[in-house]
């Protein structure tokens, strides 16, 4: 039987073990979008496991979501990542850089621009800005020669996260972001060739991921879905056929692996283990929902056909998840108010398990 600490490998990586360690936006890059060495530290501390997913990262300014977010899109963002990149290799580990554009889930206080979008229908409640919480903006329609260039822009980021030392890249494809609404039937009101069918709204995903994978190579590209999903108001009609549609179309590419998070009932997340032939990242609960992912969802999703199983928020207060997992240490609380604070508290303060005679 497969277990959470069986190697694994991963395109031309080979991982020690089965944990991954979720992308997790938590808004401490400096200005600019820059890293910091406190991220370097962050991730270093977590290099056990088997695969870390950094957290989101713009592919450009009208791509920010958040104030405080790092990016990827500049001579000096690249340079800011080495050090982090560096630090997790060094304490051998392996990470990822997710490449998330916001899409309509943005504001002109952030970033100066106006958010673009599929169509012009505002993501449901606040975004995040550098004057507070505000209401999300409406954003303007892409133009249909405009969607090609959104579309490199997560190619030229990958690039880019090579370049910075990642070891590879994931597309955001989930939880309401500019993909995930190009997918939605109610933020996507095209009636253009990326609208209107499964086909058709689908096509923006998988033209982001040829360019990738033309870019750095399938083995270094991943992608991650959320089959339907409810993040910032989108809605998804045809949730199986749309995503079983999408894994056949991404087959072809063969990519490092597909991540699928559980917003879609069991039997449908099964179904789509079945149609992908590929390494399949598992992450077994609703992500902010009421619960984490603990050691019994993991073996069960393992046992369910998943390869690898990723957990979010008990990285945040667990840098040495992995062996907390494999000797059964308790796992400790992360306080939610320092999730998104910025500075070091509640970043850098989670000890290791502290073994008393």
């Amino acid at each position: 039987m497969t277990t959470l600490f069986d190697r694994h490998r991963l395109g031309d990586l080979e991982l020690p073990n089965r944990v991954v360690m979720a992308p997790m936006s938590r808004v401490r890059a400096a200005g600019e979008g820059l890293a910091t060495p406190s991220m370097a530290v962050y991730y270093a501390q977590r290099a056990t496991a088997g695969l870390i997913v950094g957290e989101g990262v713009q592919p450009s300014l009208v791509g920010q979501s958040n104030s405080g977010t790092p990016g990827l899109y500049t001579d000096e963002q690249v340079a800011s990542w080495r050090p982090v990149t560096d630090a997790v290799h060094v304490n051998g580990g392996r990470i990822f850089a997710q490449i998330m554009h916001g899409g309509r889930v943005s504001h002109p206080d952030t970033t100066g621009l106006q958010p673009v979008g599929p169509s012009a229908v505002a993501a449901t409640g606040t975004v995040f800005t550098p004057n507070g919480p505000q209401p999300a903006p409406v954003p303007r329609a892409l133009e249909t020669a405009e969607v090609p260039e959104q579309a490199r822009s997560y190619a030229e980021a990958a690039l880019r996260a090579v370049e910075a030392g990642f070891d590879g890249v994931e597309l955001h494809d989930a939880n309401g972001y500019l993909i995930s609404q190009f997918l939605s039937s109610n933020a996507n009101l095209r009636i253009d060739s990326y609208g209107g069918s499964v086909t058709n709204r689908m096509r923006f995903a998988v033209e982001a991921v040829a360019a990738t994978v033309d870019a750095v190579g399938a083995a270094r590209t991943g992608i991650r879905l959320s089959p339907g999903g409810t993040f910032w108001g989108v809605e998804e009609t045809e949730v199986p056929e749309l995503y079983a549609a999408l894994l056949t179309e991404l087959a072809r590419f063969d990519l490092a692996y597909v991540h699928l998070e559980a917003t879609a009932e069991e039997e449908v997340l099964v179904e789509l283990r079945r149609a992908w032939p590929g390494t399949l990242i598992v992450n077994p609960v609703l992500p902010m929902g009421p619960k984490q992912t603990d050691r019994a969802a993991a073996d069960h999703w393992l046992g369910l056909g998943a390869d690898l199983i990723s957990f979010g928020r008990a990285f945040i207060a667990n840098p040495d998840l992995v062996e907390r997992l494999r000797t059964g240490l308790p796992i400790a609380p992360a306080d939610e108010t320092t999730y998104y604070q910025g500075g070091d508290m509640g970043y850098l303060t989670y000890p290791a398990y502290q073994y008393t005679a």
